[in-house]
């Protein structure tokens, strides 16, 4: 069982990134799927979570308006579309697959995690 994220790099403020997280080795089309963050001497923090079918998703308060979740099962594979950069959104992007079939946002729900992409924004 793999999660593979890429769609990281460097972009300036204002800029657009679309990261993807592809999962190997099963499918996960009855789990709910996450992307998580985590900023250099930060905890691991939630920012997207989708259901299982897709039609249920939750954002934190800082990209709400910015990010959007989406899934193709067929794919087995999770996007995390992010316009309007900030410098603030510099971290380290981590996908996750829940324990259950929800959009979860705690880390504690998450039993599968993938290695990380590193998105960088710049001024």
């Amino acid at each position: 069982v793999q999660l593979q994220a890429s769609g990281g790099g460097l972009v300036q403020a204002g800029g657009s990134l679309r990261l993807s997280c592809a999962a190997s080795g099963r499918t996960y089309g009855n789990n709910g799927m996450g992307w998580f963050r985590q900023a250099p001497g930060n905890e691991r923090e939630f920012v997207s979570a989708i259901s299982w079918s897709g039609r249920n998703t939750n954002y934190a308060d800082s990209v709400k308006g910015r990010f959007t979740i989406s899934r193709d099962n067929a794919k087995n594979t999770v996007y995390l579309q992010m316009n309007s950069l900030e410098p603030g959104d510099t971290a380290i992007y981590y996908c996750a697959v829940a324990r259950g079939a929800y959009a979860s946002v705690s880390t504690a729900q998450y039993g599968v995690w993938g290695q990380g992409t590193q998105v960088t924004v710049s001024s």
